[in-house]
Protein backbone atom coordinates (compact mmCIF):
# COMPACT_ATOMS: atom_id res chain seq x y z
CA UNK A 1 0.00 0.00 0.00
CA UNK A 2 1.57 3.17 -0.75
CA UNK A 3 0.38 6.58 0.26
CA UNK A 4 0.19 9.39 -1.28
CA UNK A 5 -1.80 13.31 -0.38
CA UNK A 6 -2.44 11.01 3.15
CA UNK A 7 -5.01 8.75 1.09
CA UNK A 8 -4.22 4.58 0.60
CA UNK A 9 -3.32 3.72 -2.71
CA UNK A 10 -3.37 0.27 -3.15
CA UNK A 11 -1.53 -0.97 -6.14
CA UNK A 12 -3.67 -2.92 -8.63
CA UNK A 13 -1.02 -6.18 -9.23
CA UNK A 14 -0.82 -6.61 -5.08
CA UNK A 15 -4.76 -7.71 -5.50
CA UNK A 16 -5.50 -11.00 -5.71
CA UNK A 17 -8.87 -11.09 -8.17
CA UNK A 18 -11.79 -12.89 -7.00
CA UNK A 19 -12.71 -15.85 -8.76
CA UNK A 20 -15.93 -16.76 -8.73
CA UNK A 21 -16.94 -20.32 -7.10
CA UNK A 22 -20.04 -21.58 -8.40
CA UNK A 23 -20.30 -24.13 -5.34
CA UNK A 24 -20.58 -21.15 -2.96
CA UNK A 25 -22.75 -19.21 -5.34
CA UNK A 26 -25.47 -21.98 -5.35
CA UNK A 27 -25.64 -23.20 -1.80
CA UNK A 28 -26.16 -19.35 -1.59
CA UNK A 29 -29.09 -19.81 -4.14
CA UNK A 30 -30.66 -22.61 -2.52
CA UNK A 31 -30.59 -20.62 1.03
CA UNK A 32 -32.25 -17.41 -0.38
CA UNK A 33 -34.68 -19.54 -1.97
CA UNK A 34 -35.62 -21.07 1.09
CA UNK A 35 -35.69 -17.84 2.75
CA UNK A 36 -38.24 -16.81 0.15
CA UNK A 37 -40.22 -19.61 0.80
CA UNK A 38 -40.13 -19.23 4.84
CA UNK A 39 -41.37 -15.89 4.09
CA UNK A 40 -44.05 -16.43 1.37
CA UNK A 41 -46.02 -18.91 4.16
CA UNK A 42 -49.18 -18.09 4.71
CA UNK A 43 -50.78 -18.62 7.85
CA UNK A 44 -54.77 -19.18 7.22
CA UNK A 45 -55.22 -22.27 10.03
CA UNK A 46 -55.78 -22.17 13.71
CA UNK A 47 -53.99 -25.74 14.49
CA UNK A 48 -51.08 -24.46 12.11
CA UNK A 49 -50.71 -21.07 14.36
CA UNK A 50 -50.92 -22.74 17.29
CA UNK A 51 -48.54 -25.78 16.07
CA UNK A 52 -45.91 -22.88 14.79
CA UNK A 53 -46.42 -20.61 18.16
CA UNK A 54 -44.95 -23.63 20.18
CA UNK A 55 -42.64 -24.98 18.05
CA UNK A 56 -40.70 -21.83 17.59
CA UNK A 57 -39.06 -19.98 21.07
CA UNK A 58 -40.12 -16.47 21.66
CA UNK A 59 -36.01 -16.43 23.08
CA UNK A 60 -32.37 -17.87 22.40
CA UNK A 61 -33.09 -21.43 24.23
CA UNK A 62 -28.90 -21.63 23.95
CA UNK A 63 -28.29 -18.54 25.93
CA UNK A 64 -27.51 -19.96 29.27
CA UNK A 65 -25.98 -18.61 32.31
CA UNK A 66 -23.69 -21.10 34.08
CA UNK A 67 -23.98 -21.16 37.95
CA UNK A 68 -22.25 -23.26 40.40
CA UNK A 69 -22.74 -22.70 44.67
CA UNK A 70 -24.72 -19.81 43.05
CA UNK A 71 -22.39 -17.88 41.75
CA UNK A 72 -22.17 -17.65 37.56
CA UNK A 73 -19.10 -18.66 36.67
CA UNK A 74 -19.78 -18.01 32.63
CA UNK A 75 -22.41 -17.02 30.13
CA UNK A 76 -23.51 -18.77 26.98
CA UNK A 77 -24.33 -16.03 24.57
CA UNK A 78 -27.73 -16.52 21.96
CA UNK A 79 -26.27 -18.66 19.30
CA UNK A 80 -29.74 -17.93 17.38
CA UNK A 81 -28.07 -15.33 15.41
CA UNK A 82 -25.60 -17.65 13.66
CA UNK A 83 -28.82 -19.27 12.28
CA UNK A 84 -29.10 -18.45 8.20
CA UNK A 85 -32.65 -18.64 8.36
CA UNK A 86 -33.00 -17.17 12.01
CA UNK A 87 -35.15 -13.50 10.72
CA UNK A 88 -37.14 -16.41 8.49
CA UNK A 89 -38.34 -17.99 11.50
CA UNK A 90 -39.17 -15.06 13.94
CA UNK A 91 -41.07 -13.52 11.43
CA UNK A 92 -43.02 -16.66 10.63
CA UNK A 93 -43.64 -16.87 14.39
CA UNK A 94 -44.84 -13.62 14.34
CA UNK A 95 -47.62 -13.68 11.22
CA UNK A 96 -48.66 -16.94 13.64
CA UNK A 97 -49.02 -15.10 16.62
CA UNK A 98 -50.66 -12.15 14.15
CA UNK A 99 -53.09 -14.48 12.97
CA UNK A 100 -54.01 -15.89 16.11
CA UNK A 101 -54.86 -12.13 17.98
CA UNK A 102 -56.00 -11.04 14.64
CA UNK A 103 -58.60 -13.74 13.16
CA UNK A 104 -59.26 -16.03 15.72
CA UNK A 105 -59.11 -13.88 18.72
CA UNK A 106 -57.04 -15.48 20.86
CA UNK A 107 -54.94 -14.34 23.85
CA UNK A 108 -51.37 -15.28 23.16
CA UNK A 109 -49.94 -15.07 26.82
CA UNK A 110 -49.01 -18.55 26.95
CA UNK A 111 -47.59 -18.64 23.55
CA UNK A 112 -45.14 -15.99 24.81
Amino acid sequence: MLKTNSQPMILSSFVNPITENHSVKNKFDLLQNIRQWFDEIEIDNRRVARLIARLIPAQCPFERDIVVFGRKIAHIPPLCKFNPLYEQFVGLRFRALCYLVDKCGEDIQSYC
